[in-house]
């Protein structure tokens, strides 16, 4: 019975040395695992986090890590997602606040002057003073307003009031808004439907999209000169319908179009972001967050001295509903 008891408690003693082991070893993974923690908190969530002990194949403190690891590449890319969008927001304020202080100063100017002057001004002088203030405050007035529009575009939650409607229809009351410009400057304003893109129907807020395409069409004639044309042209791609204008102007420079997407940019030739326009560089971003909104993505080509091409794509509608209705192609030149 001796032997016995002696060889039990042995094996007892081994026993509680070898859990002894392994609570060590698995209290010294956990440490590992909790500093790592802590550094990564420290440094604000940004990096990847890199653990280790993470095997999605291995034991539970293994599989633990690796799940730990995954929710800090999420956090990770969510701080730098925040970071990117407040880098946004400054650098547009910025750039608003600029644009703001142009307007104001020069329409207070143009008043004082009137007040100032008022006795010894003539009429036609007077006259002048007060149509410049007025200008000015127009222009005041649509940066106000786009900045709004920016704000409520880019609220949380926000999604489009769809319906369903032609592009076709839509492409040819925006040419018909712009068709005396068009006119006016010397450019052909085209619709390039075939009979088939003539068809073609889309799910998306009308509103949105008509501000959108007539921002679009309204800074490509802007820089596009006398005897050169402007097209709006769409077609189904991917399953969706991609709608693009198309000019003949100035293009933008390689350099200024390499980096048009990474901020708010005051590019002049995209969504009437043009410094004089009033715009103040938020054309470009109410643009891109329109077609955003209806899970799409803007695209510029650009060559400078041939043309620019701008092009998004939007969802299409229904089959049942597209094939209800068609429309007559036709071209509308200016």
């Amino acid at each position: 019975m001796s032997d016995v008891l002696l060889y039990v408690i042995g094996a007892l003693a081994v026993a509680a040395v070898a859990a002894s082991c392994v609570a060590w070893l698995q209290a010294r993974r956990l440490r590992r695992l909790s500093r790592a923690l802590e550094a990564f908190e420290r440094a604000g969530h940004v990096g990847p986090l890199r653990l280790a002990e993470a095997d999605g194949q291995g034991d539970e403190t293994s599989r633990l890590a690796a799940q730990i690891e995954r929710m800090g590449a999420c956090l990770a890319a969510q701080s730098a997602e925040l970071s990117e969008a407040m880098r946004r927001r400054s650098e547009l304020l910025a750039n608003v606040s600029h644009d703001l202080r142009t307007p104001l100063a020069a329409m207070q100017g143009y008043l004082e002057l009137l007040l100032l002057r008022q006795d010894n001004l003539g009429s036609a002088e007077a006259r002048n003073y007060l149509q410049t203030a007025t200008r000015q405050s127009e222009r005041l007035g649509r940066l106000v307003a786009d900045l709004f529009e920016l704000t409520r575009l880019e609220s949380e939650g926000l999604q489009p009031d769809a319906e369903d409607f032609g592009l076709a229809e839509l492409a040819h009351d925006v040419t018909q808004k712009f068709a005396l410009d068009a006119g006016q400057r010397g450019v052909r304003l085209e619709v390039r439907f075939d009979a088939a893109s003539a068809a073609v129907r889309v799910r998306a807020e009308i509103g949105l999209v008509e501000r959108l395409l007539a921002s679009l069409v309204e800074n490509a004639l802007r820089h596009t000169p006398a005897g050169g044309a402007v097209g709006i042209e769409t077609a189904p791609v991917a399953g969706r319908a991609e709608v693009r204008v198309i000019d003949t102007g100035e293009g933008i420079a390689a350099a200024a179009l390499a980096g048009i997407f990474d901020r708010y940019d005051r590019a002049e030739r995209v969504g009437g972001a043009s410094r004089g326009s009033g715009h103040g560089g938020m054309g470009l971003a109410i643009a891109r967050r329109i077609v955003e909104l209806h899970g799409g993505r803007l695209r510029i080509e650009s060559v400078p001295g041939r043309g620019t091409r701008v092009a998004f794509d939007l969802p299409l509608a229904a089959p049942s509903v597209a094939g209800a209705s068609s429309a007559t192609p036709s071209k509308l030149a200016a």
